[in-house]
């Protein structure tokens, strides 16, 4: 493997740190992908932590040729950004058969890069998150009586992060990839509350940021463009998932045969629990995620958005019902927009059978800016 590409990453950022892990075959076999882990440090503006240093995961996966010196990259820059819940890692690029999302477009050329914001995987967790009294009186009980003799009162009894907090993350990242890749313009591929992380960061970013596409994106027509009065709102800091409860929610959201492989169900969870080595040892073993206060994402808000963007929207999802995504549609203001409904796919689209279409029709966005040829309309997929 050339080590090279991990030390230029050092020295042309200040700050970031990278280490490069072995490579990996592509998924057809074809090519071996490389992997790398980069750091961005950061003065932290989350509310619990502010201006302390935090520092921001970042994974890389691209062939070796296409990070060569001198190699131009123009609009071949990706960065994937995770919804609530879930790290980057995990949602992107889980190691099962060919359902690494970052995997079949770095196979295609493209330097991919997805990061985790504040309180997930990699990234700096605020210490708040160490103590099981910070959940929910209603998610404490699963925890007695490991770690938790009997239910306790929170040590911190507000959400822990902000979607502003998650803007300057996701901007921080952003510019050190223009920076690293001597680009003007980032594409960002997001999922579930992603929506919001990159369309917010982009709506005040645009002239960094080169097309979006977004997986079940959330919005909400009627919320609230400004902060609230008290930032963070109060309430658990943090939430918990366990084995059972990732099932459950998954499995109300199947509605056709072979929706999805018990197998990939299993890697996802093992990943998870890889992600979160504190949340593994409580109880049955449960994730992590910190709440995040949220405002900025209404129709008010997107009319502004003139970013190329696709969205992408599961049949059968119930956690972003697919009529909020077409609302989101409707309201943006971008005249080159596509919004696609994926037939037999949940909310966790990219880990389902029909997880090719999807892929291929963000390589075609973020090579073309059309899907099947289309720069603007509704389609259906896989029906």
């Amino acid at each position: 493997m050339n080590l090279s590409r991990a030390v230029a990453a050092a020295i042309l950022v200040v700050g970031v740190f990278s280490r490069p892990i072995a490579p990996t075959a592509a998924a057809d076999g074809s090519e071996q992908l490389l992997t790398v882990d980069h750091y961005v440090h950061v003065s932290s503006t989350v509310p619990a932590i502010a201006g302390q240093p935090a520092r921001i995961y970042v994974r890389e996966r691209a062939k070796a040729d296409t990070v060569v010196p001198g190699a131009r990259f123009t609009d071949r820059v990706v960065l994937f950004v995770h919804g609530a819940g879930t790290p980057a890692e995990v949602a992107f690029d889980v190691p099962y058969k060919d359902y690494s999302w970052m995997a079949y477009l770095a196979g295609a050329g493209f330097d991919v890069f997805s990061m985790d914001v504040t309180g997930y995987g990699r990234s700096t967790r605020p210490p708040m998150m160490n103590d099981p009294c910070n959940l929910a009186p209603e998610q404490q009980t699963a925890l007695v009586p490991t770690p938790l003799p009997a239910p306790c009162r929170p040590s911190y009894p507000h959400q822990l992060t902000t979607i502003a907090s998650d803007w300057d993350e996701v901007g921080a990242v952003v510019d050190h990839l223009r920076t690293l890749r001597h680009v003007d313009r980032v594409s960002l591929v997001a999922w579930s509350l992603g929506g919001p992380r990159s369309g917010g960061f982009a709506v005040r970013h645009p002239e960094k940021v080169q097309r979006l596409v977004w997986l079940a994106p959330a919005f909400n027509r009627a919320a609230s463009s400004s902060a609230p009065a008290k930032v963070p709102a109060d309430g658990a800091a943090m939430n918990k998932q366990s084995r059972e409860d990732f099932t459950a929610n998954w499995d109300r959201q199947v509605g056709c045969t072979e929706q999805y492989e018990p197998a990939v169900s299993q890697t996802v969870w093992s990943k998870m629990l890889e992600s979160d080595p504190v949340g593994a040892t409580w109880g049955p073993g449960v994730r992590r995620a910190p709440g995040t206060t949220v405002w900025g994402w209404n129709s008010e808000v997107v009319a502004k958005l003139q970013v190329p963007t696709l969205m992408v929207t599961g049949a059968h999802d119930k956690q972003v019902p697919p009529d909020r995504v077409r609302e989101l549609y409707a309201d943006l203001g971008s005249r080159q927009k596509v919004f696609v409904d994926l037939a037999c796919s949940s909310h966790n689209a990219m880990w389902e059978k029909n997880h090719t279409l999807l892929f291929r029709a963000s390589l075609e966005w973020l090579t073309q800016g059309t899907v099947n040829g289309t720069k603007e309309g509704m389609l259906r997929l896989g029906y």
